[in-house]
């Protein structure tokens, strides 16, 4: 029995000098956690050590590169090899193009995803399979200068595209009058990328011409609005809207408006951070928002990340409950924006629907802000990134009168069909009445 009792004291000594198992390590690659003008990247910190403190869990924090292009280069290479990373913020059109490699998520988030947008969903939705989870939405949106809008007599900002230009041309030649001969009425990132398929996008759609591919599968840009709206946006080009406009990356236009107070709009993203955290650029106290001009109906281009898990994570567990923990922290930041006011020194006016932060505060009298359109990245499939390539090209030549808006358009038309196999049609009847987002889901 002596023996017994030192062969059980040996054992648990023995115990006593066994190293404790070390803590599982997860990776979260975030796209948005370089972006300073987000300011994203503190609060996404901040949540992570929380994360750590509360489940032991450690979490390392991983950036992605600048551009679009770049990060979806790099979340490729990654998702390729043996020792995956596990989290991945997941742009709303890479959808198709990283389905096989990403986990079902909707067994392990029914109830956040039937609280979400349908059409925030969708997006991340590939052949019923959902393989990311809306996180930060983003949505276009039209800024202004409200000191200039009530300096030369305006009450409210544009709800037309016809309104823009005049209220854009008029205010140019009044600065210019007084000296200012390089301010310009209508700045916008027109070089030949993914900013400029959301933006051409915003400006067929919103005149009923069509979504470029539309979900029946076909493809519908070689139509008279999608031609008439970019010939619209050509004549901005040297009249509204510096010559340069073209080679505008999204940063430029930024720059060219808040940074340098040289531009009367600007056409951007907002999502509903921004409308509690805005940053103080050289114009603050002097900027405006709103929803992108209408033609026939209003529209902004949908944009954001979801968040995504490898299928290959070898720590699905732990990456579920860090995702069930951001969108948690997120719902939270989300409940305090809507109970606290909002910031003085930017002036909201009928924003985009799917802003819920700003849905409360909607004076009464008000119309609520117009609708999204989604870039056709599902039904394109792993073919997105040639389609928005070539969408872009074909405007931008458009924009920079190497080619006629028919032409480019007819020419357009056949590379998409030999792109994607589907064949032409016409916009879908259902593109006049592009849906609104509920705001009032919680």
């Amino acid at each position: 029995m002596i023996a017994g009792l030192g062969s059980s004291l040996l054992d648990c000594c023995l115990g006593c000098h066994r190293a404790k198992p070390e803590p599982v390590t997860i990776m979260f690659i975030d796209p948005e956690s370089l972006d300073d003008r987000l300011q994203r990247q503190h609060l996404s910190e901040k949540a992570l050590r929380q994360f750590e403190s509360e489940t032991g869990i450690r979490v390392k924090h991983l950036p992605a590169p600048e551009t679009s292009q770049g990060q979806l280069r790099l979340i490729r290479e990654l998702l390729g090899e043996r020792d995956t990373p596990d989290v991945f913020g997941v742009d709303v059109v890479w959808t198709g193009l990283l389905d096989d490699e990403l986990l079902d998520l909707k067994p392990f988030f029914s109830s956040e995803l039937s609280a979400a947008e349908p059409d925030l969903v969708s997006s991340y939705t590939v052949k019923s399979r959902v393989i990311a989870v809306p996180y930060h939405p983003h949505v276009g949106v039209l800024y202004y200068r409200t000191d200039l809008l009530t300096k030369y007599g305006y009450q409210i900002p544009p709800q037309t595209w016809s309104e823009l230009e005049k209220m854009a041309f008029r205010i140019q030649e009044g600065e210019r009058a007084t000296g200012d001969e390089t301010f310009w009425g209508f700045v916008w990132p027109g070089a030949a990328d993914e900013c400029l398929t959301c933006l051409a996008l915003e400006w067929q759609a919103s005149e009923g011409g069509g979504r470029i591919i539309e979900a029946n599968r076909t493809v519908s840009v070689n139509n008279v609005n999608a031609i008439r709206a970019w010939e619209r946006a050509a004549r901005w080009i040297g009249w509204i809207s510096p010559p340069n406009v073209t080679a505008y990356e999204e940063l430029d236009s930024v720059n060219h408006f808040e940074n340098s107070g040289k531009a009367a709009f600007s056409l951007g993203w907002i999502s509903d951070y921004f409308l509690t955290n805005l940053a103080k650029p050289m114009i603050y106290g002097k900027m405006g928002l709103t929803s992108v001009p209408s033609g026939k109906m209003g529209v902004g281009t949908l944009g954001g990340f979801g968040l995504g898990i490898s299928g290959r994570s070898k720590h699905q567990r732990e990456a579920i409950a860090l995702v069930k923990f951001l969108l948690h922290k997120e719902a939270e930041l989300e409940a305090a924006s809507r109970s606290a006011e909002l910031p003085t020194g930017t002036v909201f006016y009928r924003l985009p629907t799917i802003l819920k932060a700003y849905s409360r505060s909607i004076p009464a009298g008000q119309a609520p802000g117009d609708g999204i359109v989604s870039r056709p990245s599902t039904v394109a499939g792993r073919n997105y990134e040639d389609v928005s390539r070539a969408y872009a090209a074909a405007v931008h030549s458009v924009l920079t009168g190497r080619n006629s808006a028919p032409e480019a358009a007819a020419e357009l038309e056949t590379e998409l069909e030999h792109i994607t196999g589907f064949p032409k049609g016409p916009p879908e009847a259902t593109e006049t009445r592009i849906p609104r987002v509920n705001s009032t889901r919680s």
